[in-house]
């Protein structure tokens, strides 16, 4: 099964995205406990009622997820020596910078009472902080590799925050167009101040962020960093349709996937390199690094989505269904259960469609090629970020691919 998965995700890769990716492979997901798979998806419109044959298929699927892989080797160049480190090390790296990003955030916020309060509710420590984490890191890497030392530019901890604020607003409209009750594991925006607040409150964070990032005074930086913004408009305009043909489904998706995820963290960590003055050829280092770590996020987010619990996630599972989105699970499942694809295009609408296209990826291999898929995106971002002169922060940004891939929510 294993080879017959790796076949289908590298043909996927060759047509879609027009790479040669290393095959070599990580086993990297870790066993959930029998209660993280249930059948009671809370905060969600209406309940996908799991028999136990179901259960059972998924605790199965995922216990061939966690057994799937093999070895994964870091891409480096002769004599280059890349001890591991521990997540304590990796996280002391970047600890004093990203200590006070949030009181620094929330003091950009300050406005009227209620939309200060609105616009500073997500900014709460809570999120896992990947892409300013991701941001520093590259900063000090790439600053290390030019210039010898790993210091941070005060630009680019600039970006970092307005890299954050980005993606909370982002958070914030999405909640909104998917009505979301939970997020965080605590009520929503919009199920707490209404959606007509929200819609502002997002709004509101973007304009600052767009303030904070006008200091800056690169217009370089300012380029780039407004793609984001573009990308996040035409990803979710991109997640409302669909298309008939099965590869130009799975295109559009991975198209979409970076628009809307994987953007945001390519396109800042090209920022910070612009800031420490790489050339065009090392921006796209960062660039691609950013991109492929982004794309294998979301595989995962997606394919947790289907075997992972509300309470663990901090917001509704098996969502994507009821809000008609076939992700990448789905996709890989139509190879062996072509009935989906009238499922797809009528969005899971159908009484029953939710309910029997879940079934259906878990009686599949949709998990385990979704979870190939983000092995060989992040496989590529250590191929590219290997290029660099190495450093401690060289290293954390390798860890972190496996800190991306063996998250459980």
């Amino acid at each position: 099964m294993a080879s017959s998965i790796r076949g289908r995700a590298v043909r996927l890769l060759d047509n879609f995205i027009n790479q040669t990716l290393v095959l070599s492979t990580r086993n990297i997901s870790r066993s959930l406990s029998e209660n993280s798979i249930r059948g009671d998806y809370q905060g969600c419109q209406s309940s996908v009622l799991l028999t136990s044959e179901t259960r059972g298929r998924a605790r199965s699927s995922y216990r061939r997820l966690s057994s799937a892989g093999r070895a994964l080797r870091q891409v480096q160049e002769p004599g280059r020596q890349a001890s591991p480190l521990s997540p304590a090390h990796r996280v002391s790296l970047v600890d004093t910078d990203l200590r006070h990003m949030f009181d620094d955030i929330k003091k950009e916020l300050e406005s009227q009472f209620e939309l200060q309060e609105i616009a500073k509710y997500y900014f709460d420590g809570q999120g896992k902080a990947v892409r300013p984490l991701i941001t520093v890191l590259m900063s000090r890497a790439i600053n290390t590799h030019l210039h010898d030392e790993d210091r941070l530019f005060n630009t680019q901890w600039q970006v970092a925050k307005v890299t954050e604020m980005l993606h909370t607003a982002s958070l914030v409209h999405d909640d909104v167009l998917d009505a979301s009750d939970t997020r965080r594991g605590k009520p929503s925006v919009n199920n707490l101040y209404g959606q007509r607040k929200a819609v502002m409150a997002g709004d509101y964070i973007l304009s600052v962020a767009s303030t904070m990032l006008a200091r800056i005074r690169n217009e370089e930086v300012i380029v780039v960093l407004s793609q984001v913004l573009s990308d996040l408009v035409q990803g979710e305009f991109m997640q409302l349709g669909s298309k008939e043909n099965e590869n130009e489904r799975f295109a559009h998706y991975l198209k979409k996937t970076f628009k809307k995820t994987a953007s945001l963290i390519a396109y800042s960590c090209k920022a910070v390199a612009i800031l420490s003055g790489a050339d065009d050829s090392l921006q796209e280092v960062a660039f691609q690094y950013g991109r492929n770590v982004g794309i294998a996020f979301q595989l995962v987010d997606d394919l947790l989505d289907f075997v992972s619990s509300s309470s663990t996630m901090g917001k509704p599972t098996a969502a994507d269904l009821k809000l008609g989105l076939a992700t990448a699970p789905v996709l890989f499942a139509c190879e062996k259960f072509p009935e989906l694809n009238p499922m797809i295009m009528r969005r899971f609408q159908e009484p029953g469609d939710v309910q029997k296209a879940f079934e259906l990826v878990h009686k599949s291999d949709g998990l385990e090629q979704t979870q190939f898929l983000a092995r060989q995106h992040c496989q590529e971002a250590i191929k590219v970020i290997s290029t660099l002169k190495p450093s401690e922060e060289q290293k954390a940004l390798i860890t972190i691919t496996d800190k991306v891939l063996n998250r459980i929510k």
